[in-house]
């Protein structure tokens, strides 16, 4: 046998060659994601670029997407923060009724939208469980900018845990231990050895947290209220103008949400890389 043929033989490949499978490739990239995107972008500027000026400066517009986007990354820093504690608890503890806990943690993914948005309506809402107290105390959380950032945390919180606890199990306890001979306060050792460990993984799952959330649309529906100019979110002014036939209308507030959200997650991507040159 040829040496060719040995080494062919010693590294079988169970895919064909390069070419067929990039070209397989591109094929599914252009029909899933590439295709629609470019008619996504392409159908607003049938208005012309006034049109899609005045659709995306109208005032309802910004309103909802501030609120989209600022309760996007508002709700990715809470489970930033979040995250990584309960993470914490699944890898570094046990205690009784740790795998339901761990098993509650994906109820997000499960959990159809609009069911997660009628529990949370319900249980904030001023006769619900939670909402009753507050509202005793004066804070009103369903039907206001408040309910949409909880409904939003909700749906993102999994993305973290999940990216984080791999991580965790995998980390070695000996730099602890090593950093806590040396005399390093708990503190010290959280901020100067397992945070800049987990640092990549916490980047990541806050992206993917902050991605989920600036498109969700049935968790947030039922606990905001859709009141224009407060509690109204983009995806829901997306689903108005589809329903008046306004394609151009949604497509132009689909593009404002697409590039600002590819600006989010590419910052991200940069300081996750510029993070992990300097380990």
């Amino acid at each position: 046998m040829s040496a060719k043929g040995l080494s062919r033989w010693r590294n079988p490949s169970a895919l064909p060659g390069f070419g067929l499978t990039l070209g397989f490739t591109l094929f599914y990239l252009s029909v899933i994601v590439l295709i629609p995107i470019a008619a996504l972008i392409l159908r607003p500027w049938s208005a012309g670029f006034t049109g899609f000026w005045n659709i995306i400066t109208d005032p309802r517009v910004l309103a909802a997407l501030k609120l989209s986007f600022g309760g996007a990354a508002l709700a990715a820093l809470f489970n930033a923060i979040v995250g990584p504690i309960v993470a914490w608890v699944l890898v570094r503890y046990r205690f009784p009724g740790k795998g339901l806990l761990d098993a509650v943690i994906d109820l997000p993914f499960a959990l159809p939208t609009a069911v997660a948005g009628i529990a949370l309506s319900t249980l904030y809402s001023a006769q619900g469980w939670l909402g009753e107290p507050l509202a005793q105390m004066g804070i009103r959380i369903a039907y206001t900018p408040y309910g949409v950032l909880i409904a939003l945390a909700f749906i993102g919180l999994p993305f973290v845990v999940r990216t984080i606890q791999p991580v965790l199990t995998d980390l070695s306890r000996d730099p602890e231990e090593v950093a806590a001979t040396l005399g390093a306060t708990r503190l010290q050792i959280l901020w100067r050895v397992v945070l800049p460990s987990l640092m990549p993984a916490l980047l990541t799952g806050a992206t993917l947290a902050f991605a989920r959330a600036v498109g969700e649309y049935g968790s947030v529906i039922f606990i905001a209220g859709n009141l224009p100019m407060r509690s109204e979110i983009a995806p829901l002014l997306i689903i108005m103008k589809l329903e008046q036939y306004d394609y151009a209308g949604a497509s132009a507030i689909g593009v404002v949400m697409l590039g600002a959200s590819f600006l989010v997650i590419f910052a991200l991507n940069i300081l996750q890389n510029w993070i992990g040159s300097r380990r």
